[in-house]
């Protein structure tokens, strides 16, 4: 549909429905820019995809092709010249979630946790967390902690305060 010029603009397919991606407030954009330049710091810019499609499991990619906010690709390859990362491949996905919280909880976690992605996360905007969630076995993840502003979340041996990555809206 894109190539025929039948859709414009940021899609991503989920479970056979396009979802579209544009018309994010303020907000999002915003936080994902603080988690992104956290994450790429630690990792490198060269192993953060923003907003990129990733590819799920063999069972959920013909109704399936997720762009999460962020990835964490574990090894930069040439063979992603040939096809998007595997969820087997990353480190970390995020989604930042500014009214798309429950989306994104219930209905991307099981899809990323078939996918293997090892370690998933949620940045609520609305109640300044972050959903973490770790352990992936049978389409679910067996480790699901909620990390709120005053708490600090880890990815890899860094550590950041929640609230340094969801910065409280000025009244």
């Amino acid at each position: 549909m894109e190539e025929s010029g039948g859709l414009s603009g940021r899609w991503e397919l989920i479970d056979g429905q396009l979802v579209n991606k544009v018309g994010q407030n303020p907000p999002h954009p915003y936080v994902l820019r603080f988690v992104a330049a956290w994450l790429a710091r630690i990792y490198g810019p060269e192993r953060i995809s923003r907003q990129s499609p990733i590819e799920v499991a063999v069972v959920d990619q013909e109704r399936n092709e997720p762009q999460p906010d962020i990835a964490v690709i574990a090894e930069t390859g040439q063979e992603h010249l040939r096809r998007h990362p595997r969820g087997d491949e990353l480190l970390l996905l995020v989604e930042v979630a500014d009214s798309s919280a429950w989306f994104d909880l219930k209905i991307k976690a099981p899809l990323y946790a078939r996918a293997g992605v090892p370690e998933y996360w949620v940045v609520n905007i609305q109640r300044r967390m972050i959903v973490v969630h770790r352990q992936p076995e049978n389409g679910c993840y067996l480790q699901i902690e909620e990390i709120g502003a005053g708490e600090s979340v880890s990815s890899g041996e860094a550590r950041a305060l929640v609230s340094e990555l969801i910065p409280e809206a000025s009244q």
